[in-house]
C-alpha cells in the first residue's frame, strides 16, 4: 500500500486472538450476561468458554471447552446461604487439580466473570486477566456499601476471583471503569405492558413460606419462579412455576413489578423495562447487601427482614409505590471492543518487533 508521501507501507499482520472466557456458574446472572458477551468476543478470534459452579438454572447455547465443579454457594430456603451444604461440596484437592489443568498459555486474552479457578490460575502463573463482571465494580470504594463495615466480607469479594484489569457493571457508573448493566438482547426486544400481576424470583426463599403473605393480598396475582419446585401448581391467587427463561421473560414483560433477591441482573432488567422493584437481599451475602444499599439510594424498596416488616413493606409497595426511571444504554459492544483492542495492540507490537 502506498502512503500519501509515496512510500510503501508494510501491511500489518492481522492478529487472530485466542480468547478464554471464564464464567461463574453460581446464580443465573453471570450466564445471562455471558449470552450477550460471547458473540461479541467471537468477532475477534477463536473463543473457548469455561464454566465452573453448580447453581445456575440457565444454560449457554454454545459448547463449553471446560466445565468444572469450582466453588458455589448453595442457596437455602430461609433467605440465606445453606452453609452446611456449601461446605460439604467444597473439594480443595479437586479445585487445585482443575485449576492447574487449565492451559493458560494457549490464550492471548483471558476474560473472567468472577470465576475463581481461572482467576487463581492466572494469579499463580503471573498471567494477565480481565475481570468483566458486576463484582469488579467493588474494586472501587465509590461503589455503595452499607454503613456497617465488613472487613472479612470485603476481602472475600476482593480475592475470590482476582484479576490484573477490571471492567465493572452496576446500576450507575460510580467510577471510570464501571458501566451500567448489560441487558440481554431478548429483554431489550420485549414490549413491556402491565397486566397487573407481580413476578417473583427469590431463589433463597421457599415458595411455601411466601404463600402466607401473598394470600393476604388476595386481590393481587403472583407468578412465582421457584428454584425449589419442579412441578408447577396454582394455589389461590398464586402461580408457582419452576424456573424457565422463556416463561420468566413473558411474565416480566407483562408484570406490574418484580419481587426479587439482592442480585444484580434480575432487578436491572426489571428497571430497564420500567417495572417497579422490591429487593430482598440474602442477609448473609455481602454483595447482595451492597446491591441493596445501591438500590435504596436510587429509591427502590428494600426489605432486609422477612419476618419483622416484610408484609407491611410488601403491601405498601404493591398499593402505593411506582417505578424508578433509569437509562441503561446498549454499550456492551464498545466495551468489549475496548478490552480486546488493548490486548490485540499489545500482541501486534510483539509480532512486529519479532519477540
Amino acid at each position: 500500500m502506498i502512503s500519501k508521501k509515496g512510500f510503501y507501507k508494510i501491511a500489518e499482520p492481522k492478529i487472530e486472538m485466542k480468547i478464554l472466557y471464564a464464567i461463574q456458574g453460581t446464580g443465573n446472572g453471570h450466564v445471562s450476561r455471558a449470552k450477550e458477551i460471547i458473540p461479541l468476543l467471537q468477532r475477534y478470534g477463536e473463543l473457548d468458554i469455561l464454566v465452573s459452579g453448580t447453581q445456575a438454572d440457565v444454560e449457554l447455547p454454545q459448547k463449553l471447552a471446560y466445565k468444572f465443579h469450582g466453588f458455589s454457594y448453595v442457596f437455602g430456603k430461609n433467605g440465606g446461604i445453606n452453609y452446611w451444604k456449601t461446605i460439604r461440596q467444597i473439594n480443595l484437592v479437586r479445585f487445585w487439580k482443575d485449576m492447574m489443568s487449565i492451559p493458560l498459555d494457549k490464550y492471548d486474552l483471558i476474560v473472567n466473570d468472577f470465576e475463581p479457578l481461572t482467576a487463581w490460575a492466572c494469579k499463580i502463573r503471573k498471567k494477565e486477566s480481565v475481570a468483566l463482571s458486576h463484582q469488579a465494580s467493588f474494586m472501587s470504594q465509590k461503589t455503595p456499601r452499607p454503613e456497617k463495615k465488613r472487613f472479612f466480607a470485603e476481602q472475600i469479594l476482593k480475592y475470590y476471583a482476582p484479576a490484573t484489569h477490571h471492567v465493572g457493571f452496576h446500576f450507575s457508573s460510580y467510577d471510570k471503569f464501571i458501566h451500567t448493566p448489560v441487558i440481554r438482547g431478548e429483554i431489550r426486544k420485549l414490549n413491556p405492558y402491565n397486566k397487573g400481576h407481580y413476578t417473583v424470583y427469590l431463589p433463597a426463599v421457599d415458595d411455601k413460606f411466601l404463600l402466607k403473605y401473598f394470600h393476604q393480598l388476595e386481590h393481587v396475582k403472583w407468578e412465582v419462579f421457584s428454584k425449589h419446585q419442579k412441578t408447577p401448581y396454582k394455589y389461590g391467587n398464586v402461580w408457582v412455576r419452576p424456573i424457565n427463561n422463556e416463561t420468566y421473560n413473558k411474565s416480566l414483560e407483562s408484570c406490574a413489578g418484580l419481587l426479587t433477591g439482592g442480585g444484580f441482573e434480575a432487578p436491572a432488567e426489571a428497571l430497564y423495562l420500567g417495572k417497579k422493584v422490591l429487593l430482598v437481599p440474602m442477609w448473609d451475602q455481602f454483595e447482595q447487601v451492597c446491591n441493596a444499599e445501591a438500590a435504596h439510594q436510587m429509591g427502590i424498596t428494600v426489605v432486609n427482614n422477612l419476618k419483622k416488616d416484610f408484609f407491611s413493606k410488601l403491601a405498601n409497595w404493591v398499593n402505593n409505590e411506582g417505578a424508578i426511571h433509569v437509562d441503561f444504554p446498549d454499550h456492551t459492544s464498545s466495551i468489549i471492543s475496548e478490552v480486546v483492542t488493548k490486548f490485540q495492540n499489545r500482541h501486534q507490537e510483539i509480532l512486529l518487533n519479532g519477540h
